[in-house]
C-alpha cells in the first residue's frame, strides 16, 4: 500500500451532554475553535448510535465527539428535532455539509493515490480511475463493508423507508465520515481512513478495470460496431438545492431507450448507459433463445 498508514491512536472522551450541533475546527494548527451556536432541540426519544463501537470500526478516535455524531445524522433526523421552516437550525445537526467537504477530501487522496501508483499513464486514464473509486456505487459497498449503516441516525419516515439499505445515503455517509474526520485530525488522518476504508478498492483499481466500467464508452464503441448512430443523452429532470441535486438523463439510441440517474449529469449518463447496455444484453439473449428454439 502506497500510503503509509498515520496513527490515529488517541483518548476517548466522553459523548456531548446533548446533540447541541456544536462544532469546533481542531485541525492541526487552527487559530481558534469555529462554533457553531447551539440548536435548541425538540424533547422526543433518540436511537443514539454506539459511538465508541464506530470508531473501532473506522480504525479512528475523535478529539471531538460532536463531529463524529453530526457526521451520521441524517437530515430527517434533524428536521424532526426543529420548528418547521426552521433551516438554518436544522443545517446545524445534520451532515450535509460534512458530506460537501469529505467529497473533496476523498477525490484529493484518491487523486494523489492513483498519481503516485500510475505516474506513466494518461490524465485520461487517471480520471477515469479516480471517478470509479470516488463513484457512489463503490462508496455504497465500501460502507457496507464496513456496516456504517448500522450507525445512521434517522427521523421517522427515512427509517421506515428503509434508509440503512440505500446505496445513496451509505455512500453519503462514508463522505460525510471522511469530512468529519479531515476536520477533527487534518489531513493525514483522512488519508488514514480512505486508505481503510478503501483499501480493496484501491488495490484492484488499474487503467484497464477503470476502461472496461466506463459504460458511456463500451455503449458508444457497441453502436458503432453496429452501424447504429450514436446514443443521445438528454437531461429529463433536475431535483434538490443547487448544492445536492439529482439529475435524471434519458438515453435513446436507434430502437431503444434507458433511464439513469446520478448527483452529477455525467453519473446520471453513466448510469443510463449502463441500463442500456443490460437492456440490449437482456434483449439479445432472449433472441439467441428464440433462433435456437
Amino acid at each position: 500500500m502506497l500510503f503509509p498508514i498515520v496513527s490515529t491512536a488517541g483518548s476517548l472522551i466522553d459523548s456531548l451532554d446533548d446533540a447541541s450541533g456544536v462544532c469546533s475546527d481542531h485541525r492541526p494548527g487552527s487559530k481558534a475553535p469555529v462554533v457553531i451556536q447551539s440548536t435548541p432541540l425538540k424533547k422526543q426519544e433518540d436511537r443514539v448510535p454506539d459511538l465508541d463501537l464506530l470508531e473501532t470500526i473506522l480504525a479512528y478516535n475523535f478529539q471531538n465527539r460532536a463531529l463524529l455524531e453530526r457526521a451520521v445524522t441524517h437530515r430527517s433526523w434533524a428536521h424532526e428535532q426543529v420548528a418547521p421552516g426552521a433551516e438554518d437550525l436544522a443545517r446545524q445537526l445534520h451532515n450535509e455539509s460534512f458530506e460537501f467537504l469529505g467529497d473533496s477530501v476523498l477525490g484529493l487522496v484518491v487523486a494523489d493515490y492513483l498519481c503516485t501508483a500510475y505516474p506513466e499513464v494518461t490524465e485520461g486514464e487517471l480520471s477515469r480511475m479516480k471517478h470509479r473509486l470516488v463513484s457512489a456505487p463503490t462508496l455504497a459497498n465500501a460502507s457496507l463493508r464496513l456496516r456504517l449503516g448500522n450507525f445512521l441516525r434517522f427521523g421517522r419516515g427515512e427509517e421506515k423507508s428503509g434508509g440503512r439499505s440505500k446505496d445513496a445515503l451509505l455512500a453519503d455517509v462514508l463522505e460525510a465520515l471522511t469530512g468529519a474526520i479531515f476536520l477533527d485530525g487534518g489531513l493525514a488522518a483522512a488519508t488514514a481512513f480512505v486508505v481503510h476504508a478503501l483499501g480493496d478498492e484501491l488495490q484492484r483499481a488499474n487503467p484497464m478495470a477503470a476502461a472496461e466500467a466506463d459504460y458511456k464508452t463500451m455503449l458508444q464503441e457497441k453502436l458503432q460496431a453496429e452501424r447504429l448512430p450514436a446514443p443521445r443523452y438528454t437531461v429529463v429532470e433536475t431535483l434538490g438545492p443547487p448544492h445536492r441535486r439529482t439529475f435524471h438523463v434519458e438515453l435513446s439510441w436507434d430502437d431503444g431507450s434507458a433511464k439513469g440517474e446520478g448527483r452529477s449529469i455525467k453519473a446520471a449518463e453513466v448510469a443510463a448507459a449502463k441500463n442500456a447496455l443490460e437492456a440490449m444484453g437482456k434483449r439479445e439473449t432472449l433472441t439467441a433463445k428464440y433462433e435456437d428454439g
